[in-house]
């Protein structure tokens, strides 16, 4: 009988349809059609905001499940936040000998605050359990706000401003990453339950 490696329930579906998302933003961007690029990092964000909150939800879950949920959410995670916004950004302007250093130091930033994220939650679990209250450094998926904020002056400022704006603030984002200082984790879950959507 065919089997597959992995876990394919319900748990990890928002995480699947985030790295669908970034993909789909990722050759949108090579298209130039930049506003459907953004919106797919929102939708990216949209998901990992909740995903977690499915995947607890499964009260069950095997210690397996557990530590598949979190490798996977990172890897997902590394693309969604950390390779989708470089691409994206690289479309729009940032380019250059200076712009491929601050592209390959957001990748390296985030990708190394995802590690060590996977190393502090491995941990946790293990002697805590339930969820994180904060995070240390700044969450990678912040970007997904960020970069569609900035994105809303594209067409306010010219093509140079906007691409210099977009080089400051990947650069910043990057060091934000792996800055290490405490950030308040805000729970999705409590407008869920006052809209009657969940449970408490």
């Amino acid at each position: 009988m065919l089997k597959l490696i992995g876990f394919y329930d319900y748990t990890v579906i928002l995480t699947y349809m985030s790295l669908l998302s970034a993909v789909g933003g990722m050759v949108l961007a090579s298209r130039e059609r930049f506003g459907a690029a953004v919106l797919c990092l929102v939708g990216s964000g949209i998901c990992d905001a909740f995903d977690g909150i499915v995947a607890r939800s499964k009260k069950n879950r095997t210690e397996d499940e557990k530590a598949f949920g979190i490798q996977i959410d990172s890897l997902c995670d590394a693309v969604s936040f950390g390779i989708f916004p470089a691409v994206l950004c690289y479309h729009m302007g940032v380019d250059g000998f200076a712009g491929i250093l601050i592209l390959f130091l957001y990748s390296l930033c985030a990708v190394i605050r995802l590690a060590f994220f996977n190393v502090l939650e491995g941990n946790r679990q293990r002697t805590e359990g339930g969820c994180n209250k904060t995070y240390r450094g700044l969450p990678v998926t912040t970007v997904s706000m960020l970069l569609p904020v900035v994105c809303m002056f594209r067409n306010c400022l010219g093509e140079h401003t906007f691409a210099a704006l977009l080089h400051v603030v990947l650069a910043v984002t990057a060091f934000l990453f792996v800055l290490d200082f405490s950030v308040p984790k805000y729970d999705f879950k409590k407008p869920l339950v006052k809209l009657g959507l969940i449970k408490e």
